[in-house]
């Protein structure tokens, strides 16, 4: 052959190698090797690679967190000088992880990333343990971690990830009081412990107590000592935290600013409900179709029976809690529902019983998810509007590097600047400022001002009477419009 002349590439072998890739991925997971787990790593770094290499914007809720820990990094003591009505174990973490790594966005959702692949391990090696499927399999891994990325702020270190570790550890134990059906008293008081910790994290959690006493009762001989445990098991831990509050001093400010706050049922929403409804069309999809399946083709056991019941009711608890309870709905909120469906949905491929129509079904199921979450990042789907998930931009620009004492809620302004005093919350620091015929409001606010923010945002002229009250710092400031500039 001349050496101008270039060989043909061969397609034919080209398009062999990759339907032969493509066909093996459902049989690979299907295996029961631990090691598995890396290959499901591996598929989703790659699907996640793009958020890290463009990732998105600092999200609103990942400024409240950064916000919160350089509050209670600053000295302030939570609930009594830190005025927020954020869960204790949410407030301390988000301290911990500011005091590591500061404002840096790449590394908090590193580690929820590592979060989410931690879950997805645990909760098929429980599948595997208590032999939920018919074979024992990591597909449901696989489906969990492709789940769990149905959005891009889903792999955000959110309270909700968090505390939806604690409700795997629930899951966990469950599984095996069902199972074993003996008199083994630490597993009913770790449901009580975790389900407590889980209500640490976000308040509303505290319905999955109930949930669980169902659960209970409906698939075990429940007894009053057994329901008492678990509950003892859940009041042991918030009666540890009040009993520290209490000897401190600080019961009260715990009661109000965090049990009493946080009693206020749904109030808003960052995103259209319809948007949410988009992005969830694929999962929702599967998770019927698996449904459908289940009632027509599974040949189950006793055992896996009752913990297919017992996932569907998960599913009705934590709707319960996203619809009613919830206050504030994002889709990062929603990785509640990713084990039940992610159980659901692997049962599904697992009862196909065509090789190429289970393998297509699994690739399906991949695509269709990665599809959606990335249009909907790049903002290719106008019926998905993520707007409210990001801090609105401010009306002060020309503020930046600055110690900032807003009267109010323009957190885009702490983008680039630093919140001065504990008063974090406005809705429970507006009785503060307003309520001033309270000596020890004053007292508050005079200790508060103790290192003089730079800036003092005033659009309500509550400032005013503050002044009045604590005529030294009135010196120390100017006026321009709404605001108050600390002199030099």
């Amino acid at each position: 052959m001349h050496p101008s002349v270039r060989a043909a590439p061969n397609y034919r072998l080209f398009y062999f190698t990759c339907a032969k890739s493509f066909s093996v991925l459902l049989r690979f997971f299907r295996i029961n090797d631990p090691y598995r787990l890396l290959g499901i790593l591996v598929v989703l770094v790659l699907i996640a690679v793009p958020l890290f290499i463009q990732p998105v914007r600092i999200t609103l809720e990942e400024l409240k967190m950064f916000v919160l820990g350089e509050v209670l990094n600053e000295g302030n003591r939570l609930y009594t000088d830190a005025i927020t009505t954020a869960p204790p174990l949410t407030a301390w973490i988000a301290g911990w992880v500011e005091m590591l790594f500061g404002r840096s966005v790449g590394a908090t959702r590193a580690l929820g990333g590592m979060v989410i692949f931690f879950q997805l391990a645990f909760f098929t090696i429980v599948l595997i343990n208590s032999r939920a499927h018919t074979e024992n399999t990591y597909l449901p891994g696989l489906v969990f971690g492709v789940l769990a990325l149905f959005s891009f702020d889903m792999i955000s270190l959110s309270s909700e990830l968090l505390a939806s570790t604690m409700l795997l550890f629930v899951l966990n134990n469950l599984f095996k009081e069902i199972e074993f059906r003996v008199q083994r008293d630490s597993i009913v008081l770790n449901i009580g412990v975790f389900v407590g910790l889980a209500s640490l994290l976000v308040f509303s959690y505290v319905l999955f107590l109930p949930g669980a006493l169902a659960i209970l009762a409906i698939f075990t001989r429940l007894t009053v000592r057994k329901a008492l445990l678990v509950i003892v098991g859940f009041l042991l831990v918030h009666g540890l935290l009040m009993l520290v509050y209490f000897m401190k001093g600080n019961f009260t400010a715990l009661y109000q600013n965090f049990y009493l706050a946080n009693l206020n049922v749904h109030e808003e929403s960052s995103m259209p409900t319809s948007s949410t409804l988009v992005l969830c069309m694929a999962p929702v999809l599967f998770f019927l179709f698996s449904m459908f399946m289940l009632g027509r083709e599974a040949r189950l056991t006793k055992y896996q029976s009752q913990l297919s019941q017992v996932m569907f009711l998960w599913i009705l608890v934590a709707a319960i809690e996203v619809m009613v309870f919830s206050r504030n709905v994002t889709p990062a909120q929603l990785i509640i529902f990713v084990p039940p469906l992610s159980y659901f949905i692997s049962h599904y491929v697992l009862l196909i019983r065509r090789k190429k129509m289970a393998e297509f079904t699994i690739w399906a199921f991949i695509i269709s998810i990665t599809t959606i979450m990335y249009l909907a990042r790049y903002n290719k789907m106008a019926s998905v509007k993520y707007e409210a998930l990001f801090p609105k931009q401010t009306t002060y620009n020309k503020i930046a590097r600055k110690s900032v004492a807003i009267l109010g809620t323009d957190w885009g302004l702490f983008q680039n600047n630093k919140m001065a005093t504990g008063f974090y919350d406005w809705k429970l620091a507006k009785s503060i400022f307003v309520q001033l015929e309270f000596f020890d409001h004053v007292v508050l606010i005079d200790k508060s001002f103790d290192d003089p923010p730079d800036v003092i945002v005033d659009e309500q002229d509550l400032m005013k009477e503050v002044f009045e009250r604590i005529p030294k710092l009135r010196t120390q400031y100017t006026r321009e419009g709404n605001l108050y500039l600390r002199k030099e």
